[in-house]
C-alpha cells in the first residue's frame, strides 16, 4: 500500500506575511504560543524580511505555524504515515507524531533558537554543482570544517571556522558557492557548549511513543521509539542533516506521495532531486489545507 510522508521545512524557508490566513482558526494557538514566548508569532511574520530572518524569531514562528498546519490537516481527517524535517523542522515532525505536545516542542525551540542565536565565530556556506569525492577529500583533510547539510547529490552545506570554510570553498570545482548569512557554525562540533547546555534541558522533556515513523536528521532509520528520537534530537545541534539519505529512503518504505507542512518548496525540491518517481505537493495556506479535505466538509478550529 502506498504511503505519504510529511516533510517540514527549517531556517531558510520562512516568508513575510506566512500563517496570516490562519489567524482566525488558531487564534487559541497562536495566543498560547505569545505566552510562551512572550512575542506575537502574527506579529513578527509581518516585520520586515530581516527581522523574521533572526534566528530568534525564524524558528519558533516556523514551529509554530507548521504545528498548526498540522493541526488543520489532522482535524480533517488527513494523517501521515512517516515523517522527517530538516533541521528545526524535526521538531515540527516530533510534534506532528504526537511525541510531545505543542507547548512543550515550543519551549524547547524557543531556548534552541537562544542557543544558536548566540553562537559565532562560525561560518557556513552552501556548495552546488561540485565532485562528492573532491568534497569528501577536502573536508577530511580540512581542520575544522564538516559536511553539515547533506541535502542532495548536487548541494550541501559545510559549517565551521570561517577559515576552514574559506578554504573549502575555494579549494574545490563547485558551479556555485555561496557564504550563508549565519554567525555560527550550526550542525557543527562547534555548537558542542550550545547543544551541552540544550541537552540538560532537553533530558527533562518526556518523549512518548510516535504515532507514526520518524526519519531523524542524524540517523534516519524509520523509528517510533520515543527514547531513540529524544537521544538523535540531543545528537542533532552538532550532527549534520542526512536529508539526501532521508530522501532515498522514502521509496525503500514505500512512500510515493510527499507533503512538505510549511513555507515554501525548498525540501520537495530536494526530495525531486533524489527521487524523481515521488508524487510531490505542498500545504502552507488555508486553501492548499482545504483542498485536500473530502469535498464540502467544513474546516475545523485550531484549539
Amino acid at each position: 500500500m502506498a504511503k505519504t510522508v510529511w516533510v517540514f521545512p527549517g531556517q531558510g524557508s520562512q516568508a513575510v506575511g506566512m500563517g496570516s490566513d490562519l489567524a482566525d482558526l488558531a487564534k487559541d494557538k497562536f495566543a498560547e504560543a505569545e505566552d510562551i514566548l512572550g512575542w506575537s508569532v502574527l506579529g513578527q511574520c509581518q516585520s520586515d524580511e530581516s527581522q523574521l530572518a533572526n534566528t530568534l524569531y525564524t524558528q519558533p514562528c516556523l514551529y509554530v505555524i507548521e504545528c498548526i498546519l498540522v493541526d488543520l490537516l489532522k482535524a480533517q481527517g488527513t494523517h501521515p504515515d512517516l515523517v522527517a524535517g530538516h533541521s528545526l523542522g524535526e521538531y515540527s515532525a516530533l510534534y506532528a507524531a504526537d511525541v510531545f505536545d505543542f507547548a512543550a516542542g515550543l519551549c524547547l525551540v524557543k531556548r534552541r533558537a537562544e542557543l544558536m542565536a548566540q553562537a559565532a565565530d562560525g561560518a557556513m556556506a552552501a556548495l552546488m554543482g561540485f565532485d562528492r569525492d573532491e568534497l569528501d577529500q577536502a573536508l577530511a583533510t580540512t581542520e575544522g570544517v564538516v559536511l553539515a547539510n547533506d541535502n542532495s547529490s548536487a548541494q550541501v552545506v559545510i559549517s565551521g571556522t570561517p577559515a576552514a570554510v574559506e578554504a573549502v570553498m575555494t579549494g574545490i570545482k563547485t558551479k556555485r558557492a555561496v557564504k550563508l548569512n549565519v554567525g555560527g557554525a550550526f550542525h557543527s562540533p562547534l555548537m558542542a557548549p550550545a547543544a551541552h547546555e540544550f541537552d540538560q534541558i532537553l533530558a527533562d522533556v518526556p518523549f512518548k511513543t510516535a504515532t507514526v515513523p520518524v526519519l531523524a536528521n542524524v540517523d534516519p532509520t524509520p523509528t517510533t521509539d520515543g527514547d531513540t528520537l529524544k537521544k538523535r534530537l540531543m545528537q542533532q545541534m552538532t550532527g549534520s542533516v542526512r536529508w539526501r539519505e532521508i530522501s532515498l529512503i522514502l521509496p525503500e518504505q514505500g512512500v510515493d506521495t510527499v507533503i512538505e507542512v510549511g513555507p515554501g518548496r525548498v525540501l520537495a525540491g530536494l526530495i525531486k532531486r533524489t527521487c524523481r518517481s515521488l508524487t510531490l505537493q505542498n500545504v502552507e495556506t488555508l486553501e492548499q489545507v482545504e483542498a485536500m479535505q473530502p469535498s464540502g466538509k467544513v474546516p475545523v478550529e485550531c484549539v
